[in-house]
């Protein structure tokens, strides 16, 4: 769906405080990959993750979404009285229920008549939950939405190594479960608002979207344990890709040398050079920042294109492609005009 009246009126992120390099990781796994004959190093030479940022102890998907929020909140220069949605689509979370955004709403003290809700889609739901605000923002439904993403991967690394560190794991289980030691924590906002409100904002024209739910199996995670066919997500992940980006040249009038950055999802260095090589991407149009941060999940999409905006690579008018999949799979591929 096309989008004539949504703007971008803040963005926001939150890098975690804690560095964990691939070196750690290895040097607590010795034991491990010696008695397997595990010599490559897979998440720093492979993956080309070598580091990752984590939490305080104790910090929750709502402290770090909370932070965000309020961040972004500050940076489109509103209250938070003004948000008519709050929606969070962090894959980390408190609890089964409430809510993570019935959390981070009280936090901030939202109003009572702003609607709330999480959306939960692997590491698409960022751009799901945009596409949510925009439809409810071109429709007039409301003023501001805000989205937000805490992510936090601390659990997941003290299970993960706890289990991988055992003396009786075998080679397979350890593939199996390789791919979350790779996830990142942090955070992202973004506050969306109706275009005559912010008329010289970035403009999200909004995106195309498509599934192959026939490989929902590829990873599936919990909180503390994820379990992932790294092969055949990124095999089967490309070709849904390039579905998706087809479909968007046509709805979006896309040309590949017309489009000024590219925000991929971060994975890895594999998974950004299959996306650069299927589309023909200029790499100096890809920012990476897996390498130091591991994959965030749904919050690395406006990480990325926050610190784009930070070190001062977008400049008005540039035409900003937005290309997230998300385990299940599903894939939206989405334009913002700065």
């Amino acid at each position: 769906m096309p989008f004539q009246n949504v703007s971008i009126a803040g963005l926001a992120h939150i890098d975690a405080p804690h560095t964990l390099t691939s070196k750690e990781i290895n040097e607590r796994l010795q034991p491990t990959l010696e008695r397997l004959g595990i010599r490559a190093d897979v998440l720093g030479d492979i993956a080309g993750i070598h580091a990752r940022r984590l939490w305080d102890q104790g910090t929750q998907a709502s402290d770090a979404a909370t932070m965000a929020g309020r961040k972004a909140l500050e940076d489109a220069g509103i209250t938070a009285d003004k948000v008519g949605l709050l929606v969070n689509t962090s894959v980390s979370r408190d609890y089964l229920e409430p809510s993570t955004a019935s959390i981070v709403s009280g936090n901030l003290g939202i109003g009572e008549d702003c609607v709330t809700f999480d959306i939960a889609n692997a590491c698409l739901a960022f751009i799901n939950g945009m596409d949510v605000a925009a439809r409810m923002l071109e429709r007039g439904d409301i003023d501001y939405a805000l989205i937000v993403d805490g992510e936090t991967s601390n659990l997941v690394y003290e299970k993960t190594l706890e289990r991988m560190m055992s003396p009786d794991i075998t080679a397979q289980q350890l593939r199996d479960e390789v791919a979350a030691l790779t996830t990142g924590s942090g955070a992202a906002a973004m506050v969306m608002a109706r275009s005559e409100l912010v008329p010289d904002a970035p403009r999200y024209k909004g995106g195309v979207t498509r599934a192959a739910n026939q490989w929902n199996k590829l990873c599936v995670g919990n909180l503390d344990r994820m379990v992932t066919d790294t092969r055949m997500l990124l095999i089967e992940g490309i070709k849904l890709a390039t579905k998706t980006f087809e479909a968007t040249r046509e709805a979006l009038g896309w040309a590949v040398e017309e489009i000024d950055q590219f925000v991929i999802h971060q994975v890895s260095q594999p998974h950004t050079n299959a996306f650069i090589k299927a589309f023909g991407i200029d790499p100096k149009k890809v920012m990476t920042i897996f390498g130091e941060h591991g994959n965030i999940g749904p919050a690395s999409v406006p990480i990325v294109l926050s610190k784009l905006r930070q070190l001062g690579k977008l400049k008005k008018g540039d035409r900003v492609a937005l290309m997230g999949i998300g385990s299940g799979l599903n894939c939206t591929m989405a334009e913002v005009v700065w």
